[in-house]
């Protein structure tokens, strides 16, 4: 998380308690981003880190949407989450072995939940081994 803070030149920034604005929609703006290799790259490291930090899935596949033709708007909650991550570097889910077999799977779904393009969206997870 800090290599990621230093790649993206926001090491020095001020944290946030949210990954995610939750008043402010999604909208797609007219400015791209100037730089989208950038936005790719930070993107990516986001995502892998979503392994063991849940808490930022939400607001990484929000992102998501836009990673082909990211704008200015985008890259500004690209590093809101940024910002999260450096208010939370102790954060994180401590994997280790389970002597358990036991399957447990959950899902949800949203029908036409966004109110940019009105879509839904839906999710499921499956744990092996966890208690």
């Amino acid at each position: 998380m800090v290599d990621l803070l230093g790649r993206s030149g926001m090491t020095d920034c001020k944290p946030l308690t949210t990954p995610a604005s939750v008043s402010q929609a999604v909208t797609p703006s007219d400015q791209p981003f100037e730089n989208p290799t950038q936005y790719r790259r930070v993107f990516g490291a986001l995502q892998y880190l979503t392994i063991t930090r849940p808490d930022l899935a939400y607001a990484v596949n929000r992102l998501c949407q836009f990673m082909h033709s990211p704008t200015e708007d985008h890259w500004a909650m690209e590093k809101r989450g940024l910002r999260y991550i450096k208010g939370t570097l102790g954060y994180g889910l401590r994997l280790t072995p389970s002597d358990s077999s036991a399957i447990h799977a959950y899902s949800d779904s949203d029908w036409v939940g966004c109110p940019v393009d009105r879509k839904s969206t839906s999710g499921y997870t499956v744990f092996w081994g966890a208690i």
